[in-house]
């Protein structure tokens, strides 16, 4: 019995040692990474940042397709119809149903009343007519990190936002 289990032990280490038939080979070049227009012809992609619900307390960001003429890319940063401006109007209207469907949701409320954002060099300042301190941390997150993502100048910049109770930050994006 002991010869059996030796004998099978044996051959199970000499299959194992031989491998499946694989011999090794030399690393294979294939070339530069690929790349993906995100946002081809008319059509521009901005991100937001919306939560995610399988990992709790966890920021991701989403590119959303807006429809503007590419020049416009360099207008305004305080005109919330530029592009600049744009993905907080996006932001505040919450999730897609497709980024719902794939379980991304949001703790901003839908209306924010009025809403402005003006980029500097100094950073950016977003302000709104409801009451920033008593949003949640993520809630606060969500609007700096898209803010500051939105085709400001220096996407490190430090984001204030500035509403009826009082201002947050400066602060940067912790995405």
């Amino acid at each position: 019995m002991r010869r059996l289990r030796a004998l099978v032990a044996l051959t199970a280490f000499a299959l194992s040692a031989t491998g499946c038939g694989i011999r090794a080979s030399d690393v294979v070049e294939v070339g530069d990474p690929a790349t993906v227009d995100v946002a081809p012809g008319s059509r521009q992609g901005t991100l937001l940042y919306f939560i995610s619900s399988s990992s709790p307390g966890t920021l991701l960001p989403v590119v959303r397709q807006i429809d503007i003429p590419i020049q416009a890319a360099s207008s305004g940063a305080g005109d919330l119809k530029s592009p600049v401006g744009k993905p907080l109007v996006l932001l505040f209207g919450g999730p897609s149903r497709a980024e719902k469907d794939a379980g991304l949701t949001t703790e901003l409320p839908q209306s924010p009343g009025g809403l402005s954002m003006t980029a500097t060099r100094s950073g950016v300042l977003v302000r709104l007519d409801s009451p920033v301190t008593g949003l949640s941390g993520l809630a606060q997150q969500q609007l700096i990190c898209t803010a500051v993502h939105s085709g400001v100048p220096d996407p490190g910049a430090a984001v204030t936002l500035s509403g009826t109770d009082g201002s947050v930050g400066p602060t940067h994006c912790t995405v």
